[in-house]
């Protein structure tokens, strides 16, 4: 008889971003001339930049013609946009890239996911809590986490690491050693950041214990202060630690898009097994490359007109997370984040859950959050909510929690 993953029965019933949608299409279905103003899920509004659009036209006009048709193309991905990354995103700031390090994918939430693979299952891995849940369900799903308790909501052999508003965010180094290590930052889901000297002590510990640390900087174009990294290879000897993983999504708008990118660094080795080679090899069984449409499309990213534009963008959403920042504390709430990243993360009332808090915001304002109980345990008592909707909707719904 066939067995099942008996790992994936120790997931939540669903996905935390689909009990959510479950919910608010219930109310709607009982409330059709309900206006709901949804800030919960992470995804743009924005369209396209012209200049990005531009290159997909151009690039599905070639895929019409015989001699500039393009069939299956590179698994890590052209060399086009991989020598663009290299010269943009880090030889810019100073680092040293191979374009052999990148590898193009269709998105930073499948890359952390699956790098996961390379690696025994016997590994210990630590999360920041609250934590972005891809990170922590593709270990439960590999069985790298033990057993579930239902009373600390916590598994029995994962690190957690508390960031909240006692420690300013900042999650302690692990006391114990440990080998897989999950960064978010800026960080989705508290919008916070770390400095250089904080980061410095990861890349430490990392080099300390032979720890791999998975550095996620999906929203690094989203960075205004100084001291903060756009990268975690800005930290010197983090290139035999880390592996970086960067996102257009949120970038350049790319959420139904799809396109991202890994840096595997070539000095990263377990022994002497090269991580790089790996993680090719996977990628070469497992994956079929991204479509040479969307990667001309990233590659429009990295023009000078194609810069001012997605800035233009990403000035419009950090406005808006201005708008709610300073909407909320009026009102009187507790909030964190949204000067760095495009989330605010905000204390809910005393004496409720994040849940309950869900469930009041969505009835009586009709606004749409996530709950900080569903990034983790000490996502409890906190609350999410994005810069990612429309101006007019942002104003609408700080005016409503005013009242």
């Amino acid at each position: 008889m066939i067995k099942i993953n008996e790992n994936y029965l120790k997931l939540q019933d669903s996905y935390l971003f689909s009990t959510i949608a479950k919910k608010v299409a219930d109310f709607q279905a009982k409330n059709p001339d309900k206006k709901i103003i949804k800030l919960g899920i992470g995804d743009v509004t924005l369209p396209i930049a012209p200049k990005i659009i531009e290159a997909i036209h151009k690039a599905t006009d070639e895929m019409a013609k015989k001699e500039t048709f393009k069939g299956y193309g590179p698994e890590q991905g052209y060399d086009f946009l991989r020598e663009k990354i290299v010269e943009w995103d880090y030889k810019k700031r100073g680092i040293s890239i191979e374009k052999e390090e990148i590898f193009i994918s269709d998105g930073a939430k499948c890359d952390t996911g699956n790098i996961q693979e390379l690696f025994s299952t016997d590994n210990i891995i630590a999360i920041t809590d609250p934590v972005y849940p891809v990170y922590l369900d593709s270990n439960v799903m590999a069985g790298r986490t033990g057993s579930f308790d239902k009373n600390t909501g916590k598994f029995e052999k994962v690190v957690y690491m508390p960031a909240t508003a006692e420690n300013n965010f900042e999650p302690e180094l692990p006391k114990e050693k440990v080998d897989m290590l999950y960064l978010c930052f800026p960080n989705n889901p508290t919008g916070t950041v770390l400095n250089k000297e904080q980061l410095t002590k990861w890349v430490k510990y990392a080099k300390e214990n032979g720890s791999i640390i998975f550095f996620d900087s999906a929203y690094e174009a989203y960075i205004s202060e100084e001291n903060v990294p756009h990268s975690i290879y800005e930290i010197e000897g983090a290139k035999e630690v880390a592996i970086e993983f960067r996102s257009f999504s949120k970038t350049a708008g790319f959420t139904g898009v799809r396109c991202a990118y890994a840096v595997v660094p070539k000095e990263l080795k377990v022994g002497e097994v090269s991580l790089n080679a790996l993680w090719n090899r996977r990628q070469c069984t497992k994956f079929n490359g991204v479509p040479y449409i969307t990667q001309k499309a990233a590659e429009a990213v990295y023009t000078e007109e194609g810069q001012k534009q997605i800035k233009e963008n990403i000035a419009y959403y950090m406005e808006n997370a201005r708008i709610i920042r300073e909407g909320l504390e009026k009102s009187g709430y507790t909030v964190y984040g949204g000067k760095n990243a495009p989330y605010i993360w905000l204390k809910v009332p005393e004496g409720m859950t994040s849940w309950e808090f869900f469930d009041k915001l969505l009835e009586e304002k009709n606004i749409v959050g996530t709950p900080g109980s569903g990034f983790g345990p000490s996502g409890e008592g906190y609350f999410r909510l994005t810069a990612f909707g429309s101006r007019e909707n942002t104003i609408e719904a700080m005016n409503r929690i005013k009242q």
